[in-house]
């Protein structure tokens, strides 16, 4: 249990981070099986600020990265960015505006 209270569970071989998300994926699995979305993957990668480096290509500061909990395109081929919060962290909250400002996404907060 993380100090959020969430709990990690695995389903069918597959970890999540709460069980609130596992039961978001199951519930965007049928609506892929029922043709409603298409290309549904999971924690996808997003740069949200590249690593940075000193003169002598030593690393200073790590890169920073988003990761969508889904991604996925709707029926008119949106792509949607989705993320399934029972608590927004000041961390989170900083990363939505970054996928705001660097990629024009608006995360679907479910």
């Amino acid at each position: 249990m993380n100090k959020y209270h969430a709990k990690s569970e695995i389903k069918e071989g597959k970890r999540f981070h709460s069980g609130r998300e596992a039961k978001r994926y199951k519930e965007l699995q049928l609506l892929e099986r029922q043709g409603l979305i298409k290309d549904l993957r999971r924690q996808v990668r997003y740069l949200l600020i590249p690593s940075q480096y000193d003169d002598n290509g030593k690393i200073i500061e790590r890169c920073c990265n988003y990761y969508a909990d889904f991604v996925y395109k709707d029926a008119t081929n949106k792509v949607i960015v989705e993320d399934s919060k029972g608590y927004k962290t000041q961390e989170y909250i900083i990363k939505r505006k970054l996928m705001l400002q660097l990629y024009g996404i608006r995360i679907l907060e479910t």
